[in-house]
């Protein structure tokens, strides 16, 4: 067995202390460390191994979902979380891209399922921890096995499976450790989803790798989420997306003067409290500070890449608007259009490291179009270095990649789901600046003859809604006579952000 995530997960096994809690109750390390591996056995059905066949994985936030990934990694297999706000069809596409023989989904999504559960193996999630121990030894894993696909959005018009092997998980979680200085009494509060990198693999399980406690809330809830860092047993760290911290300022503003101050006062408590997925608008970094005297914890990372830059744990280190330094195993270079590598920037960033994800499943073209020579990895984004070093990020390379509410999205994948509409004959989506959601995610449309009334906003919303999932959906659309295009033809999409911003379109 030489899987360093097998290995370190082997090595807090025996612990008695807490792993993981929900609204269902606790559990040990030891009794994590028996459920995943029933759920091996269920898994695998008597086969020694399930020789690196995918799982897709849809389990609402909780013990089961986490024993259920466990037991994936342990049983040999390639862990596929889907989340619950994908509709039925995208599902089933997310199934077969991943050539999924194996569906786990908890009871309450059992019915979203039905498509993705057809011609494949479905197993309990609330069941499948019940049966005997495996019998014989651990699966042999090495570092290089696949343990996660995580679907990410690219330039193409449908995502890309991003496979990230053990000693992926396994280093991002021993940086992370290091650089936040991750403890075995910590106790993270988590409201993340769980089908990406931030919630999964940099949130999730560098708290279970580091030896430390997880509370998982079922969702996001800003007056839970005020109450837990002021109850009981308070929380040590959270992570969040800048849309969160957004909506917890909404709930503070809203409370009553008393709960106003027993929420500070938990808050001020937390060890560390971070923000990723987009960038932090600096009023809300500066409004967190004004409730408990530092800025939170600003780093970048990607599917592809983890976690590769990040502020320091020290508060006083940390500038807001930027993302800090490369972690210790991390390099990186900014570069210009041809790829030499400019001093301070703007550029294009490049990194490269262990940490590296090692391709898109089936998508082998994509994948050598992610890298450059010397296995250096293109972000597609725009940096630039401080005096001091620090990394400031200035936007995407590509106007067709949108971060909204801490979901990445493909606004090339969003107009092909469009377009399906007989009512649309041409669309452009656009992601607007917006201090709550990052990119607001904004549909301009040109419509069919005769289909004015469909390309409406909320009529083409509502049906957007049955055919891709809800975070996708733009929260805004705009009918037009027609886009702008330069001398090829193209749509001009700079224009029509502007044109949005001044109020030229609406």
């Amino acid at each position: 067995m030489t899987s360093p995530l097998v290995e370190r997960l082997a090595a807090i096994a025996l612990s008695d202390r807490i792993a993981v809690e929900d609204d269902r109750g606790r559990l040990t390390f030891a009794e994590l460390w028996d459920r995943a591996h029933r759920a091996r056995a269920a898994l695998t059905a008597g086969a020694p191994s399930l020789e690196g066949r995918s799982v897709a994985i849809l389990v609402s936030p909780g013990a089961c979902f986490l024993a259920a990934f466990l037991g994936t990694i342990l049983a040999g297999g390639v862990a596929v979380p889907l989340s619950p706000l994908y509709p039925p069809g995208e599902l089933a596409w997310f199934g077969e891209d991943a050539q999924a023989g194996i569906v786990v989904v908890s009871d309450d999504l059992r019915e979203r399922a039905a498509q993705l559960a057809e011609g494949r193996r479905v197993l309990r999630a609330e069941t499948l921890c019940d049966g005997p121990l495996p019998p014989g030894d651990l699966v042999p894993s090495e570092g290089d096995d696949v343990a996660l696909l995580l679907y990410t959005s690219g330039t193409t018009g449908k995502p890309k499976g991003a496979m990230i092997t053990h000693a992926n998980v396994a280093m991002q979680a021993l940086l992370l450790r290091e650089a936040w200085g991750w403890r075995e009494d910590d106790l993270l509060l988590h409201a993340l989803p769980l089908h990406h990198l931030h919630g999964l693999g940099i949130s999730l399980m560098t708290s279970v790798l580091a030896g430390g406690s997880t509370r998982m809330l079922p969702k996001f809830d800003a007056r839970r989420v005020w109450d837990e860092f002021s109850g009981p047993r308070p929380p040590s760290a959270w992570m969040a997306v800048p849309t969160m911290y957004q909506k917890l300022f909404e709930a503070f503003d809203a409370a009553d003067e008393a709960t106003r101050a027993r929420w500070a006062e938990g808050a001020k408590r937390l060890r560390i409290a971070t923000s990723g997925s987009a960038a932090l608008p600096v009023t809300l970094a500066e409004r967190w500070r004004a409730v408990t005297g530092s800025i939170p914890l600003e780093r970048f990372g990607m599917t592809e890449i983890g976690v590769g830059m990040s502020n320091p744990l020290d508060p006083a280190g940390r500038r807001a608007g930027h993302v800090g330094f490369p972690l210790r195993t991390v390099e990186m270079r900014i570069v210009d259009e041809a790829g030499s590598e400019l001093e301070k920037g703007p550029g294009e960033l490049w990194v490269r490291g262990p940490s590296i994800f090692q391709g898109y499943l089936g998508r082998e073209e994509a994948t050598r179009a992610a890298f450059a020579p010397g296995g250096w990895f293109r972000t597609g984004d725009v940096a630039e270095l401080s005096a001091e070093g620090h990394v400031r990020l200035l936007g995407r390379t590509s106007v067709d990649i949108l971060k909204s509410g801490g979901y990445k999205l493909s606004a090339l994948e969003i107009e092909e789901a469009l377009r399906e509409n007989a009512a649309v004959a041409e669309v452009a989506v656009v992601g607007v600046p917006d201090e709550t959601w990052g990119d607001r995610v904004v549909a301009v449309v040109v419509p069919a003859p005769g289909g004015a009334a469909a390309c409406a906003s909320e009529p083409l919303r509502a049906w957007a809604k049955e055919r891709i999932a809800a975070y996708k959906v733009p929260r805004e659309v705009i009918v037009v006579e027609a886009l702008p295009r330069n001398a090829l033809g193209k749509v001009v999409k700079p224009e029509v952000v502007r044109a949005i911003r001044a109020g030229e379109l609406r």
